[in-house]
């Protein structure tokens, strides 16, 4: 029977565990002969291994603050604590080392940020994980936490009408999150999600579950007081039958593993390597003779791991993640024991420019190693040995080419922005910024724009960018594209974008055309507004086109009948109409029936009575109704009779009347 063994991919000790263990070490062993006592509020992590290893080298563990003596040493772990831990301590003067995963503590940024925008924070995780209580205690304003759609239901009265943010605990699995999501998107009218699961979490559930779906068997490598660990065990049961849960050598079923071919080996982040190391070696020598080619991958995955702990030397270019930010100098992780140092002054950066307006946590940096020790436990690193000239000709190329190139917007400086192009920095001038005026650029910052090359001085390190020109190009491009595809007499879709006097700009799909006030009705206007609204999407129809002068005629009243031409269908001499007084004149008053279509009022048919002035009994704009007394079309003359429409005076009244006539 052949047997394979099998390690999933991103097995053991995430960034944010191994930094933190690393931590604890250094700290210790500063401390050492010392007599100062280190303090670590709560389990540093959920694994029993390591934690009894690190108090047998002086690590204290206390459940609260408060049990630390005033001005102890303590260390807070990667899962984070609420900001009034903070306060606490340093109302008793405590010395804190914090080694809180860049990923929560962005987190617990993201909860601080809401409560200053007055929205709610809702954690999908476990209640009662010390990484989302952490969270709630940096939230000024929130909601709670819950890890299933049933206890999302429990909060329905909260969140309902409630501005809500909704974030994930780092190590909570996809499916749990996306379930909760979608509950909270029935519930919350006004919902904002950031999936912060931790990118590590979820490559490591991915690869257990694609592991999982492949074996016979899985053995899980993990504590059973961490959530991490009983999230992955969870995730492998239900795509393998039979898996094994392992927290140390004693627990591997080695007999058990023996009936099948398949096995698959996940660990969880708080996992160590020592561990994973001997349950491979404890399995694999069972299966001794038995092992096919794919034990190769395992070794080889053990060969990695003890690389990880060997020192990049001098001089070698190594690849790492930016895991914090400071005003002097970058910190990165380079996946061994050591941190790399980038100081400032070893990077290359534009006049005032400040480093936390080019790096950010996360992001993936190259550098140069200048010592493996700068005396604080650090690898020195530099960005500025390792400059090649490989951007530079891509810059050149594009500004010979007039190819277009995607920059990122750093940081705003005086009369324009700093756009960097891989490891090239260049200014975009605030008038190149957009194709209309700006006048603060801070919308523009940390956006990707594509950007013509418009100047090159290599010898100074700078680079002229436009992303103005890209727009103006790209519009040509779109005009030439609807000009192919319009022709006169057809109707378009168009939204209002200004008025003037004489008529309104109407956006056709990209280019304006012009829709004069004799085209927007087929009666008479004063001005645009009285008929249309900015921003109101009509149909039109093409009048004219003129390519060369790039204009665009265009008509709304088309979309409707002449009224003279189908006023048999609508009114007939005797009927009896609404309309409204547009003009008052000596001799009668002019009623607007619809758009185009007036009828005269004669001063005779205002009123039974005399009527000398037709201004004392009626208005402009005034609603009325009168009687069509005829029609004539060829001369396009409706007459009107108000008085029609009135009930007959009384016998005295018409006599008295007739007398004062």
């Amino acid at each position: 029977m052949e047997h394979t063994i099998t390690v999933a991919d991103h097995a053991g000790f995430c960034f944010g565990v191994q930094r933190a263990v690393d931590t604890a070490y250094e700290e210790l062993e500063k401390s050492a002969g010392t007599g100062e006592k280190l303090y670590c509020l709560g389990s540093l992590i959920h694994n029993k291994i390591v934690t009894s290893e690190l108090e047998s080298k002086g690590l204290v563990t206390i459940k609260d603050i408060s049990e630390a003596p005033a001005g102890a040493h303590v260390l807070i772990r990667a899962h984070g604590e609420p900001d009034s831990t903070y306060a606490a301590a340093a109302a008793a003067g405590t010395r804190i080392t914090d080694a809180t995963c860049p990923f929560v503590d962005k987190i617990h940024k993201s909860a601080r940020r809401a409560g200053g925008l007055g929205r709610r924070v809702f954690v999908i995780g476990d209640p009662d994980h010390p990484e989302v209580i952490g969270i709630l205690g940096a939230a000024p304003l929130k909601v709670g936490a819950a890890d299933s759609p049933e206890d999302c239901l429990r909060f329905k009265n909260q969140l309902l009408g409630q501005p809500i943010t909704a974030v994930a605990q780092t190590t909570i699995s996809r499916e749990k999150f996306d379930s909760c999501c979608a509950v909270l998107k029935e519930i919350c009218t006004d919902l904002e999600i950031e999936d912060t699961i931790c990118n590590a979490t979820k490559q490591r559930q991915d690869g257990a579950k694609k592991l999982a779906a492949e074996s016979d068997a899985m053995v899980v490598i993990g504590d059973h007081g961490s959530s991490n660990s009983n999230k992955l065990f969870e995730i492998c049961k239900k795509y393998c039958e039979s898996v094994f849960f392992v927290e140390n050598l004693s627990d591997l079923p080695l007999q058990e593993l023996r009936k099948y071919n398949k096995i698959g080996v996940a660990a969880s982040a708080s996992a160590p390597q020592q561990i994973i190391l001997e349950v491979i070696s404890n399995m694999s020598e069972i299966f001794t003779n038995e092992m096919n080619a794919e034990m190769n991958e395992m070794l080889a995955y053990m060969d990695e791991i003890e690389k990880s702990l060997k020192l990049p030397g001098r001089g070698e270019v190594v690849t790492g993640s930016v895991v914090q930010v400071t005003k002097n100098y970058v910190v990165v992780n380079l996946g061994c024991k050591k941190d790399g140092m980038l100081p400032k002054e070893e990077i290359t950066l534009e006049d005032d420019q400040e480093l936390t307006a080019v790096f950010s946590e996360g992001d993936e940096i190259q550098a140069k190693v200048i010592k493996t020790d700068d005396g604080d436990g650090n690898i020195l690193l530099s960005k500025k040995k390792l400059q090649s000239g490989e951007n530079w000709d891509e810059i050149n190329a594009a500004l010979d080419s007039k190819e277009v190139v995607n920059v990122t917007v750093v940081k705003e400086v005086k009369g324009g922005v700093i756009a960097a192009y891989k490891e090239v920095s260049g200014f975009i001038p605030m008038s190149q910024l957009a194709d209309h005026y700006v006048e603060n650029a801070e919308e523009f910052i940390g956006k990707t724009l594509p950007v013509k090359v418009t100047r090159v001085d290599q010898r100074r390190n700078k680079a002229v960018f436009s992303h103005k020109a890209f727009l103006a190009e790209e519009k040509h491009k779109k005009i030439a594209e609807i000009w192919d595809t319009l022709s006169v007499g057809d109707v378009v879709e168009g939204k209002v974008m200004r008025f003037t006097d004489y008529g309104a700009f109407v956006d056709i799909g990209g280019i304006d055309g012009l829709l004069h006030i004799s085209e927007i009705s087929w009666g008479k206007l004063r001005h645009p507004q009285e008929a249309l609204e900015i921003g109101q999407v009509i149909n039109v129809k093409i009048l004219s086109m003129n390519p060369e002068k790039g204009k665009i005629s265009l008509g709304l009243k088309q979309n409707a009948p002449e009224p003279w031409s189908v006023i048999d269908e609508t009114y007939h001499e005797g009927d009896i109409v609404k309309g409204k007084i547009a003009q008052i004149k000596e001799y009668g008053a002019f009623v607007e029936l619809a758009p185009g279509l007036d009828g005269l009022v004669h001063i005779s048919e205002v009123a039974h009575k005399r009527v000398n002035k037709i201004s004392d009994e009626l208005e402009i704009g005034q609603e009325i109704e009168a009687k069509i007394l005829e029609i004539d079309k060829e001369k396009r003359r409706i007459s009107l009779s108000i008085k029609a429409t009135l009930p007959a005076p009384a016998a005295e009244e018409a006599a008295e009347e007739k007398t004062e006539e």
